[in-house]
């Protein structure tokens, strides 16, 4: 076994590799970029060395340095996790000769397996079904499109070197060929340094089924059965469950065995996962399953594997990268129990999931418990930068049936509060609660689909979030107060507290909270420390607030009309975080002295969402637009995103052209007053 290795990854990933290979007795190099020299697997590890600057073409994919920092600490082998180098076939091979163990497959199975084309080129050859289109190499786009009419739309275009829905679109008809073939080809041109794509069928009512397969290098080969990865948002998954609901037994066994005969098709060693779709427009069928890629490494969603099986994925990879045998055969694996995996993202879900940055106020998840597993490469007071995939954590609930592992999960996302930077976690909670994923009738349209219903929180739920948010706020501006006027000769003045009081009338004064583009004023009656009457002028609604800080610095307790609740809060300059039974909310402060109201198409100004790097403009100075028409596209935390006119206008000014970096908040677009405009 390996005394030391090197983990080429960053995040929840490489800490996991971490843990385990502390567990065996091995010693750990970790590399950083500077915009990590302080996250958790630098402080995990037993060594760590620098890469470079915070882009990832400077640091994590420099191959030259990473096998540098192996040779100089002596690593024997390297670890590339997922993403980043981990299907990287030179990587695996400048690794090897520089002596050096890639824990991964070989070379030759990467190469196999990584253009999806050829991949499925070579899986017709091995008798693996696979979806009926157009995997050639002439890519004239004339070709392309006559392709896409032969083959009949809906029609996907896909990167042939491409993974994680970059390089990724769906066409539903002749018409939005052209855009959304240059749209794939530049996304995947950028992400993977080749902008080959190939066509093929829309599968109607997709699940997106994929395959566990494991093989060593003295011929064995297994499958630990599937998970289902179906829901998802821009081709990226949100949810994994193992197994798949609704699986006949003899579809399992069918995929199954095709898996490993595509692994075995290439020569494969190490972990690695087949994708496969499956039409359940009349429930799931044996024969209408169809090969899609294999990923040729370790996946996000392997803990629900583990979970099911009681086996560690990542302790197969190092005895298998050191030469042993798998540690057990087909015949020894079973299922037990059902485990479903969400993964917590940094991202703004009402705000078609743009990614977020910031700074975590307060990040704080549920123990790890029997039953629960929580892995995440970052912790309160670190930064979600622009630079890197903005998953900052897994939640994993195993149980007996798939019922109880989606209610012991659900919990755990309501016991959790992330604050300083918007997450997907109310909207996760919802996903879960929702009634066709629990009763197993879904596919990967599910979330596009029911998207409004998703985003949309009960009213009740959400006028108590705001009275919360109001009662977080005057405790916080209350107990400001107190510390300011005790360095003050009289410290009891009235004239030095902050609360509308007035002699011989009750305080009252009015909040006005905005979130999205939705406002919300209350009125405030104060009733003493900590006790508020709050009237919402929607709907006239009272409720009586009782407030109380806890232990924990941001968390607090508080009675809403007689009922108790518990959550954490974060007051910043202008706005209030709240986190409440699993509702996450940023409220912006209004300053009724210093609003500004800018009109759609009359004037105004459209800013960065994101920090990012322009990579297309499609308008300039002087046009007329309308409103949703695409202006620019911006390139952020590994995805494009289009940026469209808010309303009908004339651009006035575009600022920034395409290569140039962006960062939050900085105007894109300037448009025309309406005088202006006319004239």
């Amino acid at each position: 076994m390996f005394q030391k290795i090197l983990i080429a990854n960053r995040g929840e990933i490489a800490c996991r590799v971490i843990r385990t290979a502390h567990r065996m007795g091995i010693a750990c190099v970790a590399v950083y970029s500077d915009a990590d020299a302080d996250a958790q697997h630098v402080r995990q590890a037993d060594e760590a060395v620098r890469l470079g600057p915070a882009p990832v073409a400077e640091s994590y994919l420099r191959a030259d340095a990473i096998i540098a920092a192996a040779q100089r600490t002596g690593a024997e082998a390297i670890h590339p996790g997922y993403g980043f180098l981990s299907e990287n076939a030179e990587f695996a091979e400048a690794c090897a000769a520089a002596g050096i163990v890639f824990i991964g497959p070989p070379a030759d199975a990467i190469r196999a397996m990584g253009l999806k084309d050829k991949a499925k080129a070579r899986m017709e050859g091995a008798g693996v079904p696979v979806v009926p289109g157009y995997h050639g190499a002439d890519q004239d786009p004339a070709l392309l499109a006559a392709e896409a009419e032969r083959i009949g739309y809906p029609v996907l275009i896909k990167a042939v070197a491409g993974g994680g829905g970059k390089g990724m679109r769906r066409v539903d008809e002749p018409a939005g060929f052209t855009a959304a073939l240059e749209g794939a080809q530049r996304e995947a041109r950028n992400a993977f340094g080749n902008e080959a794509v190939l066509v093929e069928k829309y599968v109607s009512a997709p699940r997106h089924i994929e395959v566990q397969v494991f093989a060593d290098t003295h011929g064995n080969a297994v499958h630990l059965f599937e998970r289902d990865c179906s829901l998802q948002r821009r081709h990226q998954k949100v949810v994994e469950e193992a197994p798949a609901p609704g699986m006949p037994e003899q579809m399992r066994a069918a995929m199954g065995a095709a898996a490993v005969a595509a692994a075995q098709a290439v020569g494969y060693v190490g972990a690695g996962t087949v994708e496969f779709i499956a039409d359940s427009a009349g429930g799931l069928d044996a024969d209408q399953f169809y090969f899609m890629e294999m990923n040729t490494r370790l996946q996000v969603e392997h803990p629900v594997t583990e979970a099911i099986t009681g086996q560690d994925l990542v302790e197969w990879q190092l005895r298998v990268a050191a030469g042993e045998a798998l540690p057990v055969a087909q015949e020894d694996l079973a299922i037990d129990g059902h485990a479903v995996e969400v993964r917590l993202y940094a991202e703004d879900a009402a705000q078609g999931f743009v990614p977020a940055t910031g700074e975590l106020r307060v990040f704080a998840l549920p123990e790890a418990a029997p039953g629960l597993r929580i892995d995440t490469g970052v912790a309160e007071g670190d930064t979600v930068s622009p630079h890197y995939d903005p998953m900052i954590a897994k939640l994993i609930a195993w149980g007996p049936d798939r019922r109880t592992a989606l209610d012991r999960l659900s919990r755990a996302l309501a016991g959790s509060s992330v604050l300083g930077v918007t997450t997907n976690g109310s909207f996760l909670r919802r996903l879960l609660a929702h009634e066709a994923f629990r009763d197993g009738h879904f596919d990967t349209g599910l979330i596009d689909r029911d998207l409004q219903a998703l985003l949309a929180p009960d009213p009740a739920v959400e006028g108590r979030l705001l009275a919360l948010a109001a009662g977080a706020l005057l405790a916080h501006r209350a107990a400001a107060d107190t510390a300011r006027m005790a360095a003050t000769a009289d410290p009891w003045s009235p004239w030095g507290r902050s609360d509308g009081w007035r002699m011989n009338l009750p305080a009252e004064e009015v909040l006005t909270f905005q979130r999205g583009e939705a406002e919300s004023e209350l009125r405030v009656t104060h009733g003493g420390p900590g006790r508020w009457r709050i009237r919402m002028a929607a709907d006239g609604a009272e409720l009586d607030l009782q407030w109380r800080v806890g232990q924990g610095g941001a968390s607090f307790a508080a009675v809403l009309d007689g009922l108790q609740l518990q959550g954490a809060a974060c007051v910043l300059p202008g706005q209030v975080w709240l986190a409440c039974g699993g509702e996450m909310r940023r409220y912006l402060l209004v300053d009724p002295m210093q609003v500004e109201h800018l009109e759609e198409g009359a004037g105004g100004t459209l800013k960065a969402p994101m920090p990012g790097k322009i990579v297309k403009v499609t308008a300039a100075a002087g046009d007329a637009v309308a409103k949703g028409d695409a202006l620019l596209v911006l390139e952020a935390m590994k995805m494009e995103h289009t940026i469209a006119a808010p309303g009908d206008g004339v651009i006035e000014a575009m600022p920034f052209s395409v290569g140039q970096q962006v960062q939050e908040g900085d105007v894109l677009v300037r448009f025309a007053e309406e005088a202006e405009a006319a004239a």
